[in-house]
């Protein structure tokens, strides 16, 4: 247990005091109440709306693999004692943010399960559905089934946060229990994580662990000011370094979930940014490297609306600063649809705002999701047409031609092919894929090998396949 010393440091604020710069005094405790601070009050307020996720599935392999193909499973039926089966497991936290039983936690706890228990501090459990999950932010929201009344715990404003602000971490760390931590604000907006698309941390030292994810970081108003998600570590422990997905965002992916939403929309800009290097902001007269770049536009979109140009930087939104794409991101996606956001932008060395259309991604053409069955390389993933809504939800930005993988079904032919989400089907065996009934239509003719054009974060390459 760590022993915390509190010390009372008296300062005289008089002129001459300060004119002498005299040393802090530092004072003595002179009673037992004086050295009896405490976080309780806060503690027994939160921890009853922190709760432990439990998710599981159920993974099937068949002895024979003929009992895959679908008109052998038509003659001789799914083939009784054919299948063997354990059960995959994930441990992590949640929080209750609504009474009526609404949890929030990361979407990596729950990310391919199938039954979700939530166990409460009073040691009830209850089943829970998956209402929404948003792989972009990590979030994930869930309902619990039965029950009512619940305590849930009230979302603060995390841009309100400075850096040294003392923080609770509460959650379930390594499965010991409900546990909790105390630590500071380390630093904001911390981006290039490559944890999610949304890459905007709050940084703690609070000790976060596995089975952490998903648990509150709450202030000293006992307020969650965010999504405990993630930890930097070269041993799988707390080293110090902790990241939280801000309550700002948590609010929006909840607010999609009350609105009965199976998916967040979010603002759409319809521009392509990139960072803003030295050479960059030197060659076009920035004092320091910082916003984020307008790259190119795409037609009809909110930016080509709003006057934005090729060569723009976009410096803030809402006069929030925005020191790189990702914090545009985070600025933008936390904004409300409907009415305008203020963009203030550098053109020419000179600073100009802009009002963008808080509007979503329009999604044309229509989806078509085909799901891929039977016996080829793409079986088991689901693929979608693009569109400006699909690139939002995928991170795939201004794609030209190509049918977006959306799904890969675990221990499927598509994932031994590695295929991932958000990768796009350029061609097969030459054949260039615009939609997803082309994917199809090339599937069913017979080949002797398939010969697959795959693009991947703006690289593209080739596979073979027998």
């Amino acid at each position: 247990m760590r022993l915390l010393a509190y010390w009372l440091t008296a300062a005289i604020v008089s002129a001459p005091a300060l004119a002498q710069t005299a040393p802090p005094v530092r004072v003595v405790p002179s009673d037992k109440a004086q050295v009896q601070y405490s976080y309780a009050p806060i503690v027994k307020r939160a921890t009853p709306a922190v709760v432990n996720v439990y998710a599981s599935r159920v993974e099937r392999r068949r002895n024979n693999p003929m009992f895959d193909d679908p008109v052998f499973r038509h003659f001789f039926g799914q083939g009784p004692g054919q299948e063997q089966g354990n059960t995959a497991r994930s441990l992590g936290s949640g929080v209750i943010v609504d009474a009526t039983g609404l949890v929030v936690t990361n979407n990596h706890v729950i990310e391919g399960m199938t039954a979700v228990k939530v166990a409460l501090t009073d040691k009830r459990e209850f089943d829970a559905d998956i209402v929404l999950r948003d792989p972009r932010t990590d979030l994930a929201v869930l309902r619990i089934k039965g029950g009512k009344d619940f305590t849930a715990i009230e979302l603060g404003d995390s841009d309100a946060l400075e850096i040294g602000d003392i923080v609770l971490a509460i959650g379930n760390p390594f499965g010991v229990g409900q546990t909790v931590t105390q630590g500071i604000v380390s630093a904001l907006a911390r981006t290039q994580t490559g944890i999610s698309d949304y890459g905007f941390f709050i940084q703690t030292d609070a000790a976060i662990n596995p089975g952490n994810s998903g648990g509150a970081l709450v202030d000293m108003n006992g307020r969650i000011v965010g999504v405990n998600s993630a930890i930097y570590s070269r041993s799988g422990g707390s080293v110090g370094i902790g990241f939280a997905i801000p309550a700002n965002m948590v609010r929006v992916v909840v607010a999609s979930a009350r609105g009965g939403r199976a998916l967040v929309r979010r603002p759409w800009l319809g521009a392509t940014l990139q960072a803003v290097s030295r050479e960059i902001a030197d060659s076009i007269g920035l004092e320091r490297p910082a916003g984020a770049l307008v790259a190119s536009i795409q037609p009809k979109s909110p930016a080509e609306g709003a006057g934005l140009r090729r060569g723009d930087v976009i410096t803030a939104v809402d006069n929030l600063a925005v020191d790189d794409p990702e914090a545009f991101g985070f600025r933008l996606g936390t904004r409300e649809l409907g009415g305008t956001a203020s963009l203030t932008i550098l053109r020419n060395g000179k600073p100009a705002t802009l009002s963008v259309t808080l509007a979503p991604a329009p999604e044309t053409p229509a989806r078509e999701e085909v799901r891929l069955t039977g016996r080829t390389p793409f079986t088991g993933a689901t693929l979608v047409n693009y569109s400006p809504a699909v690139g939002e939800e995928t991170g795939v930005e201004d794609l030209r031609e190509g049918v977006i993988v959306s799904e890969v079904t675990e221990n499927s032919p598509a994932a031994s092919l590695n295929l991932q989400r958000g990768d796009v089907i350029i061609a097969i065996n030459e054949e260039r894929m615009q939609r997803t009934a082309d994917v199809q239509a090339a599937l069913t003719r017979r080949a002797r090998f398939w010969r697959i054009t795959i693009q991947r974060g703006g690289q593209t390459f080739q596979t073979i396949v027998n």
